[in-house]
């Protein structure tokens, strides 16, 4: 009785210990410090792949690329990161492609590396993860309004930012557009620019969309803001 007792509890204490995360291959080389490259503020739905990886660099004392250095990611629970960690290629770069949670909301990535003395520096990618709403906001967006209100053209839309008198801000555009409440943000993408004293080159979207529809525009433009969108009253 006694043996089964002392084996059910080794049994226990195994099902409850979890086993660490397995380390990344041994650093070659050692940098000064790691910088964003690319991939940083991507938006995409909630439990979903990042369009573009993340991308970081080490770099020595006198900002040149480090090969053979140590590149951990880290993030909240539920990011996946592919690969989680590795070693610099020739240019002193790290590639991870990234799955975000399941949640949605904003999402603070982390890559670090270390130096010869175990030093971590690090930097930081935001992204963010949309809800169902969200992501509807952001299919309106690129049917009817990105064409305008993105400067970028692509092959498959050009842009019409430059041509119009009044370059209309950019939806990540927080500094403007936190500025509206949530009514008024509703009433200029129902009843256009007019309707706040703004531009009469943004048009009317109640004739086309739904309720809903804009309801989603409007909470796309608050996920998306950047500095972030605060609510009055909640900090």
């Amino acid at each position: 009785m006694k043996t089964t007792l002392v084996l059910l509890a080794a049994l226990a204490f195994a099902g409850c210990h979890q086993a660490a995360a397995p380390r990344g291959p041994a650093a070659k080389a050692f940098g000064a410090a790691i910088v964003d490259v690319s991939g940083e503020k991507g938006v995409t739905g909630a439990g979903a792949a990042l369009d573009q990886p993340i991308v970081s660099q080490v770099n020595d004392a006198q900002g040149n690329g480090v090969a053979g250095a140590l590149v951990e990611m880290s993030g909240p629970a539920g990011v996946v990161f592919d690969p989680p960690s590795g070693l610099t290629g020739p240019d002193g770069q790290f590639t991870s492609n990234v799955r975000l949670g399941s949640a949605a909301g904003r999402y603070l990535l982390t890559a670090t590396t270390r130096d010869k003395a175990g030093k971590a520096f690090q930097v930081s990618f935001p992204e963010v993860a949309l809800d169902y709403q969200q992501t509807l906001g952001r299919e309106l967006n690129e049917m009817y309004c990105s064409r305008c209100h993105n400067s970028e053209s692509t092959a498959e839309r050009v842009s019409n930012h430059d041509n119009l008198s009044v370059p209309p801000h950019a939806f990540s555009d927080g500094t403007a557009l936190n500025q509206y409440t949530g009514p008024n943000l509703v009433a200029i993408i129902s009843h256009g620019g007019a309707a706040l004293g703004k531009s009469a080159e943004m048009p009317p979207y109640s004739p086309t969309l739904s309720a809903g529809d804009i309801d989603a525009l409007a909470a796309y433009i608050r996920a998306v803001a950047d500095p972030p969108y605060r609510a009055p009253g909640i900090f």
